[in-house]
């Protein structure tokens, strides 16, 4: 098993050897305006795989990917001698799926951006289910003033209890029921 970052090192030499060469050597005439996108190698470096873009119509494109499969040899002999390796990889081109990918992103990211723009208009005159400000405010002091509760309240001018607030359970006044005395 050969590490990966051989592995890597390969298929970028193999992707600027196959550029290079079809520029250089390759003189198809159905050979379109093809770029060369990425090269990807297995673990053994038995394989590798070219991916490829070509500007133009599904004619030039199976133009293009006709002119390649012709010239495999020609492109993997230049490869084996460029890069040294003992056994050369056997070439596949794959035509890359870039171009139709991002368009569909485009599309989607267009059709989001619209409905975006719906929601904020839709936002733009629509009024609050509740209060403006749900949330609690805080006291005044004019509040604290009347007592704990404010008027009305525990501790406030009308309880009848006292001015305290807290109800008298077991108080001075009266003895406490729960309390006994143990030797009666």
């Amino acid at each position: 098993m050969v590490d990966v970052a051989r592995a890597r090192k390969l298929a970028d030499r193999i992707k600027v050897v196959v550029a290079e060469t079809l520029e250089t050597r390759i003189k198809d005439p159905r050979l379109g305006f093809i770029t060369i996108t990425d090269a990807r190698v297995t673990g053994d470096l038995q394989q590798a795989t070219v991916f490829y873009t070509v500007y133009g119509d599904d004619a030039q494109k199976a133009d293009t990917a006709a002119a390649l499969e012709s010239a495999r040899g020609v492109l993997r002999s230049e490869v084996g001698r460029q890069t040294g390796v003992r056994l050369t990889p056997t070439l596949t081109f794959v035509e890359d799926a870039v171009p139709e990918n991002a368009s569909h992103i485009e599309d989607l990211l267009a059709q989001v951006a619209a409905a975006d723009a719906e929601v904020h208009r839709a936002a733009a005159g629509a009024a609050y289910a509740g209060d403006a400000d749900p949330y609690k405010a805080p006291r005044d002091e004019a509040d604290d003033a009347d007592g704990p509760g404010g008027p009305g309240g525990p501790g406030g001018p009308d309880d009848p209890d006292g001015a305290d607030g807290a109800d008298e359970v077991g108080g001075a006044d009266e003895p406490d029921e729960d309390v006994r005395d143990p030797v009666r």
